[in-house]
């Protein structure tokens, strides 16, 4: 008897798991294209934020580049993580201070995490943006 529901229950287990590898299997073809769409995503909230040239919108547009390429799905949130990463370690060499990088991390978090980027936004920056 006792064996018989342990049994029961190694199959039960060995069941879940390969439905899950195969569910996580069966996505992997969009991962790449969510990736390079989130990578598109993170150039143009530094495209706009250039253009805009705004006192104190940097962490708005590190936010919404995050929010945007992450709402991709995992393949565009990996390319914001990348990328935002990749961007404050090499900023990084050329700042004395760690606050602002800190604070650039913050709002990248916020927005790859679904955060409404807008929390950073400044005022007065155009609607367009």
């Amino acid at each position: 008897m006792f064996s018989s529901v342990i049994m029961k229950l190694i199959l039960a287990v060995l069941v879940l798991a390969l439905v899950l590898v195969v569910e996580t299997q069966a996505q992997w073809h969009r991962y790449p294209g969510q990736a390079i769409g989130g990578a598109k995503d993170m150039w143009r909230a530094y495209r706009d934020m250039r253009k805009a040239n705004w006192k104190g919108a940097d962490k708005y547009f590190h936010a919404r580049g995050n929010y945007d390429a992450a709402r991709r799905g995992p393949g565009g949130r990996w390319a914001a993580k990348v990328i935002s990463d990749g961007r404050e370690a090499l900023q990084g060499l050329s700042r004395r201070g760690n606050s602002d990088a800190a604070a650039d991390q913050a709002a990248n978090r916020w927005g790859r995490n679904g955060g409404n980027p807008n929390r950073y936004r400044p005022k007065g920056l155009p609607k367009k943006y």
